[in-house]
């Protein structure tokens, strides 16, 4: 759906540009069309003013005009340059375009390091990422870049591998180069890939630069090698390691075998639980284990006040993962898109649209080979269509682990921390059990930096912790 422009078709900026149509926007921005195939931002005055007194925009970049009763900020750009939110974001068609935007990145934060960027706006005239100060969830800026980089999918760039099996256009020594521009370490050590040419879907080759089509994981690697690769692990949750190497990761490392039994591709799996319960970490554990690349649908991703919208976002997240298959689609808080159709209130229609969309779609995704993965707080709030067989087929609870299961986890933290031989994490867990397990990480990371402060010799700290361990603030976190 357009959005509602603000100023009239053919109205002219300060710096001499005419307005067309509105491209995106919200209550305090927009990106309107100009003549000659450019675009320009308005901006509101009190958000112009935010950017002015931040220093991520000097006096004069941002024209001042009125209109009707209302004051903007306005910068126009030319057809070749970028101007787009983060949220519609399009993968680079070059290494110049990605050293662009991880420049204004790396830009950015070196004038603002606290303001959340997941819904800003990219200016590559200014080489700025600028804010739109929203009440979304912030979002790492490493998974901005990656997010940008892939064109919508939620990697983190610190996760090389990853990010260059979606990007194996791009090449591993110039991926490096924008990785390393936007301020950050690539700490993965594995071969740089010579230069070959691209292959197109028909096997033409491509001149370099352009895209491939290759794409493929570590497990079907080391399938393809005959050497199956180690189950996937879960430390703390042995129920749902359990599940995940039997209904999903068997499926993939078996996957000729279970097709001629007519079984294609891993169900649609719904997992839900209390807050904190570690659905999350299960989930973000798998989709590392897999090496696919991932994508999330949520509130800060898709959600629209406007009719169709929502609708349409949806559709080209799964459009995404399909293209980029095999892949994970992680469908989170779904109640937020996926509650139940009768419930009325004024977004029943919003709703409606939303839940057909999803019924439409995941069982075309699964025959694409995307792996869908949702959760939710509220499973009772979910629409009874979705949660029927053939969308979902597997609906699995997570609830907080017990003292056994913390016990595994926080073994598996200290394993690679120094620390006394005495050290016996038993009555730690003990305390732990029944909470959310980032109770758990923090107590462990808390404890870790506590026991550098104290010196920076390797002895000392294992000593501190069998101390620390003893003092009542390591097990009252959060309390």
């Amino acid at each position: 759906m357009s959005v509602e422009s603000w100023l009239p078709i053919g109205f002219e900026l300060p710096d001499g540009a005419r307005c067309g149509k509105a491209l995106h926007g919200d209550s305090n921005w927009q990106i309107v069309e100009t003549r000659g195939g450019g675009t320009a931002l308005v901006a509101r005055s009190d958000l112009a003013a935010k950017w002015l007194g931040a220093g991520l925009v000097d006096d004069g970049e941002l024209r001042e005009f009125s209109f009707g009763s209302e004051t903007y900020g306005e910068v126009s750009c030319g057809a070749s340059q970028i101007l787009a939110p983060l949220a519609d974001c399009r993968s680079p068609e070059n290494k110049n375009e990605a050293l662009a935007f991880a420049t204004a990145l790396k830009a950015t934060r070196d004038i603002d390091p606290e303001s959340p960027l997941q819904d800003a706006i990219y200016i590559e005239k200014l080489s700025r990422l600028l804010p739109s100060y929203g009440i979304t969830s912030r979002t790492d800026d490493d998974v901005i870049l990656g997010y940008w980089l892939t064109g919508g999918a939620r990697v983190s760039a610190k996760s090389f591998r990853r990010l260059r099996q979606m990007l194996s256009w791009m090449g591993a020594r110039h991926l490096c180069d924008v990785v390393h521009a936007a301020g950050f370490e690539v700490s993965e050590v594995m071969p740089l890939d010579e230069p070959r040419p691209a292959v197109s879907a028909d096997g033409a080759e491509r001149a370099d630069g352009e895209r491939t089509d290759e794409r493929e994981s570590e497990v079907a690697r080391q399938r393809a090698a005959g050497s199956p690769p180690k189950p996937f692990a879960l430390p703390g949750r042995p129920q749902l390691e359990d599940f995940f190497n039997e209904h999903i990761v068997d499926l993939i490392r078996n996957k000729e075998r279970y097709k001629a039994l007519g079984v294609d591709f891993p169900s649609a799996v719904v997992l839900h639980g209390p807050p904190g319960c570690g659905k999350t970490f299960a989930v973000e554990q798998l989709i590392e284990y897999l090496g696919w690349p991932s994508f999330q649908v949520d509130a800060s991703s898709v959600a629209s006040p406007y009719i169709h919208e929502t609708s349409r976002k949806v559709s080209e997240m799964f459009d995404k993962a399909m293209q980029n298959a095999p892949s994970v689609l992680v469908i989170d808080e779904m109640e937020a898109f996926l509650a139940d159709r009768e419930s009325g209130g004024g977004s029943s229609h919003h709703r409606v649209e939303e839940v057909a969309e999803f019924l439409r779609r995941i069982p075309e995704a699964a025959k694409n080979e995307v792996l869908i993965v949702a959760m939710t707080n509220r499973i009772e709030m979910i629409d009874s269509a979705i949660m029927r067989r053939g969308r979902f087929d597997h609906v699995i609870k997570v609830d907080y682990a017990s003292a056994d299961e913390v016990l595994a986890l926080l073994n598996k933290l200290l394993a690679t921390l120094p620390k006394d031989k005495t050290v016996d994490a038993a009555p730690l867990a003990k305390k732990l059990a029944g909470r959310p397990l980032s109770d758990v990480a923090f107590v462990v990371r808390e404890g870790a930096r506590l026991a550098a402060r104290i010196s920076s010799d390797r002895n000392t700290c294992s000593r501190r912790w069998k101390t620390h361990r003893r003092e009542p603030r390591m097990v009252q976190v959060g309390t």
